[in-house]
């Protein structure tokens, strides 16, 4: 079993429309947008940053907003449900705040012994936020949020499968153990990890498969604190048979890629060099920040990219 793994890194989704993305996150949420960069593979699409103050990991939730993109279809093979950690009696705030919002399918449960309120982003995401009053971690205090109520960072993420079980292996291989069921969902978390610890498998085996689009986790990423952690990581996965790719520099992180058993893509990514290394952290996710190989595009794509606030790109 692995021990360099130590809770989530970051999702990232699909969106159909940048500006409206980014009003849900940063003004709904009250998240920090910490970095507004390109998809490295089309760089005529944003790919939008949002986190806490710094973009710590187990924070960060990432978008690639495609204008023309179809809706996803939601099935199995797929993340199911992000979920936020809120402050202990804090649920009555955000199903107020989200409601006067016009948030859709806001709804409230109990699972695992905890209180959570789901709500489905701008595309029909499945979103949920669940108290914990052990989470210690320092939210994002000029969001619009009040500190006492401002989301943390992730609780966990759900998996969507028609069968679980090659993929509970895999992820007990990474240093996950089960610790609880409710119905037909498996909770496994990692002991000592960094708050985004948890992974709920929802067995489904009746569903129809998940078709990629807008309101579709793209992929899914786990923390890992440098890069000589990582090809740990990966040499072990390739010993055990997974067809992993070789690193590639993101420029806040380095990550490699693997498909899951049950169909979801899993990325392994590393906590340096951070958000930081580009921008100060005052001015996160202020400026368009350009990868080296598509800098030559920048008279363009500031012209063509959608502004996302107030008239500003």
């Amino acid at each position: 079993m692995l021990d360099q793994i130590k809770g989530l890194h970051h999702v990232t989704s699909m969106a159909s429309d940048a500006p409206l993305n980014n009003d849900f996150f940063t003004h709904k949420l009250g998240l920090r947008r910490v970095k507004k960069t390109v998809n490295f593979d089309a760089p005529d699409v944003y790919h939008l940053y949002y986190a806490d103050e710094f973009g710590t990991p187990g924070s960060v939730m990432t978008y690639f907003p495609f204008p023309s993109i179809g809706k996803g279809r939601h099935g199995v093979g797929e993340v199911g449900t992000t979920v936020f950690s809120v402050p202990e009696d804090t649920l009555g705030y955000w199903e107020k705040r989200l409601a006067d919002k016009g948030v859709a399918a806001i709804s409230r449960s109990e699972a695992f012994g905890e209180k959570r309120l789901a709500f489905a982003g701008p595309d029909g995401e499945g979103f949920a936020l669940v108290e914990d009053k052990s989470d210690s971690r320092a939210p994002w205090v000029k969001g619009g949020v009040p500190a006492d109520e401002a989301i943390r960072g992730f609780h966990s993420a759900s998996l969507r499968l028609k069968d679980a079980g090659a993929t509970e292996e895999l992820l007990k291989f990474m240093g996950y153990e089960e610790v609880d069921t409710f119905g037909n969902t498996r909770r496994l978390a990692i002991k000592g990890g960094n708050g985004a610890d948890v992974i709920d498998i929802e067995t489904l085996p009746g569903a129809p498969f998940a078709g990629l689009g807008a309101g579709s986790v793209h992929h899914i990423a786990f923390a890992v604190e440098n890069r000589a952690k990582q090809l740990e990581v990966r040499k072990a996965l390739m010993d055990t048979g997974h067809q992993v790719t070789p690193v590639i520099d993101r420029d806040y992180f380095w990550a490699i890629y693997f498909r899951t058993p049950g169909g979801v893509l899993f990325e392994v990514a590393t906590n340096e060099p951070g958000f930081d290394r580009d921008e100060d952290t005052a001015h996160l996710g202020e400026a368009l920040k350009l990868p080296a190989q598509h800098a030559h595009l920048r008279p363009y794509l500031e012209q063509h990219l959608q502004p996302l606030d107030g008239g500003r790109s």
